[in-house]
């Protein structure tokens, strides 16, 4: 009989991947632990928390959420670096904004409610393989280890995996009280000199506005002179934020080598995030629910071990990785200024922000 302080999988990482892939595994009767040095699964965030239609859709721990934890957005507002702008929809198509902290408590809470044991305040600092099973640092052993823990992740590290090298640095301030005129929108401004890689953008989120900027990494990141800009557009006020998050981005793609017998990277990660919108909330749900279940199934004899076949069915973004490579080199303002409202730029704005999905 296993001890208090074994378990058949540790998840590192209270992310989306990693609360999604713990919550599988515990409904397939794993018992499993999710570990994270921060106090609580909704403190220190580094996303802007948009989810997209294709993600509530298919992921169970996204339906019926509380109406005080999102927003219905619409329609994509894309600016050009002159501020002339493109209202974009597609039919049936939305995205939600969220109260991110509470969010993620809520799916946190989730995944315990499945049994999954919850120890905040625990660092990953290494592991070691002894008797068939792996003995973290931290005092838990478990049979499988599966790292959710960020884009520089040490789970990676520690087991001689993959880690990812390319970046966008993004920053976003929460503006209080604040109320944008187009609420039904999201905000997209395109601007090399704030921008080079990337976008800046605005919206309405649960009671604030949102304002961010990305840009590729290394560089310094002006959302103050941003936040100027917008202020030509968009209603934002000019008092100090509320909040501000700010983090890497990983947007080269998905790593080639994230998984090894016992061990296996999720989400950011394993670079599982789109290099051309940088979004990987769709992507870290829905495999890290598949890893979790597929991870149970194995350790309780009825899958192969998933470090064997699992990584084949991440995406490998070709088309978004070229698309990568050309933005990073030929982004240039005066193509948007000019092409911002021809047939071709909004085809490819539409492809970019709904997927081609129609209905």
């Amino acid at each position: 009989m296993q001890g208090t302080h074994s378990f058949d999988l540790a998840v590192i990482g209270a992310s989306f991947a990693g609360v999604a892939c713990a919550r599988a595994a515990a409904a397939r009767g794993a018992s499993v632990v999710v570990l994270d040095r921060k106090g609580d699964a909704g403190k220190k965030l580094h996303t802007t928390g948009i989810i997209v239609r294709d993600a509530v859709e298919e992921y169970a721990g996204f339906r019926d959420l509380p109406s005080h934890l999102v927003r219905r957005i619409d329609a994509v507002r894309l600016y050009a670096p002159n501020l002339r702008s493109l209202r974009l929809t597609s039919p049936g198509y939305y995205f939600l904004a969220t109260d991110t902290p509470q969010l993620m408590r809520h799916l946190a809470g989730q995944a315990q409610r499945e049994g999954v044991t919850l120890r905040m305040n625990t660092w990953f600092s290494g592991a070691r393989r002894a008797s068939g099973r792996i003995e973290l640092d931290c005092g838990i052993d478990v049979r499988y280890v599966v790292g959710a823990d960020g884009p520089r992740s040490r789970v990676a590290e520690a087991f001689g995996l993959d880690r990812n090298l390319h970046f966008l640095f993004g920053i976003e301030h929460e503006l209080a009280g604040a109320t944008l005129p187009e609420e039904d929108a999201l905000h997209c401004f395109i601007d090399k000199s704030l921008a080079p890689g990337y976008i800046g953008w605005a919206l309405q989120g649960v009671g604030c506005v949102q304002v961010g900027l990305a840009r590729r990494h290394p560089g310094g990141t002006d959302i103050a002179a941003f936040a100027g800009k917008l202020r030509n557009v968009l209603p934002i006020g000019d008092g100090p934020p509320s909040a501000v998050r700010a983090g890497l981005i990983p947007c080269g793609g998905t790593l080639s080598r994230v998984a090894v017998p016992g061990v296996l990277l999720v989400g950011d990660a394993a670079g599982l995030v789109s290099p051309v919108t940088a979004g990987g909330i769709h992507t870290a749900v829905r495999h890290g629910d598949a890893a979790g279940t597929a991870i149970a199934d194995y350790l309780r004899g009825r899958g192969e071990e998933p470090a064997q076949w699992f990584p084949a069915t991440y995406p490998r973004f070709r088309v978004k990785r070229f698309l990568r490579w050309g933005y990073d080199r030929f982004q240039a303002d005066w193509i948007f200024n000019m092409m911002l409202t021809s047939w071709p730029m909004r085809r490819a704005a539409e492809t970019i922000y709904f997927h081609r999905r129609k209905t």
